[in-house]
């Protein structure tokens, strides 16, 4: 039965794992580097200001796209945010006056930045993205040269920093790309560093970086952990390889109450366009979840939910605001009954892995769709 202290429908976060996941990591990476936990599009789904909560005493940076995230974050952390999506306007002035640290993804940008921290009589931390064949942003490796020899005599910009990004490190055994892009990147450093940019600090890692490349060694001095920090792979293919060396452990519940049990004849329909009619006389129970919520409309006639335990399938089309399922061999079950949507209950689980795999994308995907107005409940 529902505990009345707690909401209808809610995300129950774990403290534990969260922390151990953070601790998994430690683990495998050289002890100089220092950790930036992603905690974009609201923490990819979970709830930024309670990770953030959870993970302040572990990490040493925290990482968003807009400065909308980083007003959510900021009363949570005194550790240093980087902004790294695209600020302008009233955003980038925002940003400074408040000490967040930038990305510029090339010249222009960075002229942006200087003037504004100018105008505010202010000195702004940058980090310069660089294009190492990922075909995004950031500047292109042939303009890195003439790049430096233009922000020489900027007065209000600290380049703290110089990054890339992978572009297919999690999804192969062949690393010629990847190898390609950290020599490119390391001959943009070698440029920076002949220009008197001794002390930037580097970063090319996310997580699936973190488990291919850092490799306990010092390569870098920070690793953008995201998608790993919530328990999740960043591929099934760096599962199968990584899976003896550490564990994570999901750290969300997706959790509701059924709403309501009756029986349905036989030949009758159930949802939106007639698209289930039963073939016998059926208990049905209805959720209180729907693709408004982040409920894929996609999982209509195809998905599962755990109730008392026990899988049961989606019946008909999932609505804005609530799905059917048959719940005809569930002994016991009642009104405001817990289902679990993600997660685990009982012995069964449901993963992100199982709803990408139906759905035909990957775990981001089906995490970040969660509707933010979930309340996020810390356990």
């Amino acid at each position: 039965m529902k505990n009345k202290d707690l909401p209808l429908s809610y995300i129950e976060i774990s403290k534990d794992n969260l922390i151990h996941n953070i601790k998994q990591f430690r683990s495998i990476l050289g002890k100089n580097t220092k950790i930036s936990a992603v905690v974009k599009a609201n923490a990819y789904g979970h709830g930024d200001k309670e990770v953030v909560k959870i993970a302040n005493a572990y990490v040493d940076y925290f990482q968003v796209d807009d400065v909308d995230e980083y007003k959510r974050i900021k009363n949570y952390t005194n550790k240093p945010i980087f902004i790294f999506g695209y600020t302008s306007g009233e955003d980038m002035t925002f940003a400074i006056k408040n000490g967040a640290v930038l990305t510029a993804l090339d010249l222009s940008h960075l002229l942006k930045i200087n003037k504004i921290s100018s105008d505010l009589k202010k000195k702004t931390k940058v980090h310069i993205a660089i294009d190492s064949l990922l075909g995004r942003e950031g500047i292109m490796p042939s303009q890195v040269k003439g790049f430096v020899e233009e922000i020489k005599n900027l007065k209000s910009v600290i380049i703290d920093g110089v990054y890339s990004h992978f572009a297919n490190i999690e999804d192969t055994m062949n690393r010629t790309h990847s190898e390609k892009q950290i020599e490119i990147y390391h001959k943009c450093l070698e440029i920076f560093k002949e220009n008197g940019y001794k002390d930037i600090k580097t970063h090319i890692s996310a997580t699936s970086g973190i488990l291919v490349y850092e490799n306990k060694k010092d390569l870098h001095n920070i690793v953008r952990l995201g998608i790993g920090i919530y328990g999740m792979w960043p591929s099934s293919h760096l599962e199968y390889l990584n899976k003896k060396k550490i564990i994570l452990k999901p750290i969300l519940r997706w959790i509701t109450h059924i709403a309501q049990i009756k029986i349905i004849p036989a030949n009758h329909p159930i949802g939106y366009g007639l698209t289930y009619i039963t073939k016998k006389s059926t208990k049905i129970a209805v959720v209180p979840q729907g693709y408004s919520d982040g409920f894929p409309r996609s999982l209509s006639n195809k998905g599962k939910i755990l109730i008392n335990g026990k899988f049961v399938k989606i019946l008909g089309r999932v609505a804005m605001n609530m799905v059917v399922v048959d719940v005809s061999n569930i002994k016991n079950v009642s009104e405001e009954d817990e289902v679990v949507i993600l997660g685990s209950q009982g012995k069964n689980k449901i993963t992100t892995e199982d709803n990408a795999r139906i759905l035909e994308t990957i775990n981001y995907e089906v995490v970040t769709n969660i509707n933010p107005f979930l309340p996020r409940v810390i356990k």
